[in-house]
């Protein structure tokens, strides 16, 4: 008798499905992205990208960069883009319900950029995992290195 069962995935498979899950959610008018946090193999918080709770919504027209890109060439406007990075409202909405992130993993669909990165090492983070893969600009490149150097847990991709 052959086992028919299907192969069970490992932890960060099985938790990159769920951050893919939770991207569903996402508003941002641009990409959309999921994280998940997790201790232990526990999830303790998720998020997506969109614009902060109570405001409209990025695909509703509530960000002005998303809603005319034709005035904001690539890598600009940033500082004046609402949307709130999905791995931010992971770590905000643990901290907002008083969870606690120090040990844990966060799992993104995206590699995260250098502003969650710093959050996410400030928070306790020990490791990042993330789907599709991210690079700034060349002379930014080893910056961006020697910081995610800084996660105990390391960062490897998975694949989505």
């Amino acid at each position: 008798m052959s086992d028919t069962r299907p192969i069970r995935p490992s932890i960060d498979e099985y938790m990159m499905s769920i951050a893919v899950g939770v991207r569903a959610r996402a508003n941002c008018k641009g990409s959309h992205i999921g994280a998940v946090l997790a201790r232990e193999g526990h999830i303790v918080s998720t998020g997506y990208n969109g614009t902060p709770h109570g405001t409209t919504n990025c695909d509703e027209g509530g960000c002005d960069r998303c809603s005319n890109r034709e005035r904001y060439p690539s890598g600009t406007g940033y500082d004046l883009c609402i949307c709130v990075h999905a791995e931010q409202n992971a770590l905000l909405s643990a901290a907002r319900f008083g969870i606690s992130v120090d040990g844990s993993l966060l799992y993104t669909t995206w590699r995260p950029c250098f502003g969650c990165t710093k959050e996410m090492l400030q928070a306790g983070v020990l490791g990042v995992r993330y789907g599709v893969d991210w690079e700034p600009n060349e002379d930014l490149r080893s910056e961006y290195e020697r910081l995610q150097s800084y996660f105990p847990d390391g960062v490897k991709q998975i694949a989505l």
